[in-house]
């Protein structure tokens, strides 16, 4: 199977395109009065993006390739330094702050792979939701039922990152994923989303929200596409993974916590996946996964997510307090409440129960469960509720945040029926930290598997 970027590439080496068409097709796409780029992108760099593009076709001619994404179109989400600029994170509370004085290390190595970086990509405010709703710059609509009643949610936090490549604005765009930030935006809209272990590419410059948990990937349209992308931002030599065989393959399928509340259509693709993988001869263990169960307690009073954000906000919301989204502070606000003490009880449990997790899922060669348990929800609704909001924010993140929590490496794949009109449904596949390569393998087996199921 061929990928888009892998057709981008073999079409500029062959002359059937060339960078400056495909980025300036790109920024057609984000300018077009009539598409959601005035949604999707809180600025757009098209003088910097048409140089780019010029470069990268200049030197291919004479062989020079600076990385597989040389002179593509790529996205990144607004709250990556780039300097000279403001990072304002998908908020009006820093539009006073100081320009960033060097270039976000994820931003540099896009521009040194010869990126043809189109723009910054709208957010939820300050990346602290999984809905991808933002009232300040507009909430970039799902492709799915758009024209319906206002539109759904595109997923958060990285929601034009995620419209930008299903617009075709870029053929990835480059996120962040603290609790399933990218993840769940890859699966409301029907694409891939990769999220690496977090050490493996580095935050300097990104304005976080959880030091602890934070990490930075892409969504793509497919598994190579991400495994492309992710050599880059890992500053790595890309080595195509090798597809692994299914026949054979170990998969924990637990049956606690992450199926609970599933919706009928991601029931039903999610039950389709499974019968596929197993025709396939993919061995899926259903059994409980016991300390699931333990997440709540630990993260009850807000988590690191609570505690870190109010640590780095508390000065700017002394100051500019009422700029915020509410639905956003009142999630930071719980912080105050989190003592040291508090914090360091987190920590410890968080260390046994990452020990207790990688121990119960040795044996297995990755986790499997819904990225996200419902379809996306129509827009209006929930602005029109803080019940709803927080009802749908909640099932959102309590999938994909299994794996953060773990400092683990997942994947989202789209396993729901396209071609029918079906609602876009997430099927994940995730493991403990530092499999990023192997994960990446059986994730384009499991791909493979699918589409030609």
């Amino acid at each position: 199977m061929i990928t888009r970027i892998q057709q981008h590439i073999s079409d500029l080496h062959s002359s059937r395109t060339s960078a400056t068409q495909l980025t300036e097709e790109a920024l057609q796409r984000a300018s077009a009065a009539d598409g959601e780029g005035s949604r999707v992108f809180t600025r757009l760099y098209p003088s910097q993006a048409r140089a780019a593009a010029t470069a990268a076709d200049a030197l291919r001619p004479v062989g020079l390739l600076r990385s597989p994404i040389d002179g593509l179109p790529v996205s990144i989400k607004d709250l990556f330094d780039v300097a000279g600029e403001p990072t304002l994170a998908g908020s009006v509370a820093l539009r006073e702050a100081p320009p960033a004085t060097e270039t976000a290390v994820v931003v540099q190595r896009l521009n040194n792979a010869g990126a043809s970086i189109i723009g910054r990509t709208n957010m939820t405010e300050f990346a602290y939701s999984g809905l991808g709703i933002n009232p300040h710059y507009g909430t970039p609509r799902n492709p799915w039922q758009r024209e319906l009643d206002g539109g759904r949610i595109p997923g958060g936090s990285s929601s034009g990152a995620a419209i930008s490549v299903t617009d075709g604005m870029a053929v990835a765009g480059v996120g962040s994923d603290t609790g399933g930030s990218i993840r769940i935006p890859a699966a409301l809209t029907g694409i891939t989303g990769f999220k690496p272990t977090a050490r493996r590419v580095p935050v300097h410059g990104v304005l976080p929200l959880s030091e602890n948990l934070d990490s930075i990937g892409a969504m793509a349209p497919t598994v190579m596409c991400c495994a492309i992308m992710d050599a880059v931002l890992a500053g790595e030599t890309f080595i195509p993974p090798a597809i692994t065989s299914l026949r054979g393959l170990r998969l924990l399928l637990p049956t606690n916590i992450v199926l609970d509340a599933m919706d009928a259509e991601v029931a039903a693709a999610f039950q389709r996946s499974l019968t596929r993988l197993s025709a396939a001869g993919v061995l899926i263990i259903e059994q409980t996964l016991p300390a699931l169960g333990e997440l709540a307690a630990i993260n009850a009073k807000g988590g690191f997510s609570a505690a870190e954000a109010w640590a780095w906000h508390r000065e700017l919301i002394a100051r500019a307090e009422s700029a915020y989204d509410p639905r956003v502070i009142s999630r930071i606000l719980r912080g105050r409440e989190i003592s040291a003490a508090d914090l360091l009880d987190i920590m410890h449990s968080r260390r046994r129960w990452m020990a207790t997790v990688t121990q119960q899922l040795d044996g297995f060669d990755a986790l499997i469960m819904p990225t996200v348990p419902i379809v996306a929800p129509k827009i209006r609704d929930l602005l029109a509720s803080d019940e709803a909001y927080f009802a749908a924010n909640a099932l959102m993140l309590r999938n994909p945040s299994i794996i953060n929590f773990l400092d683990g490496c997942a994947i989202s794949l789209p396993c729901h029926d396209a071609g029918n009109g079906e609602a876009p449904v997430g099927l994940s596949l995730a493991a403990s930290g530092g499999n990023d390569h192997r994960l990446l393998s059986i994730a384009l087996a499991v791909e493979t598997g699918l589409r030609q199921a």
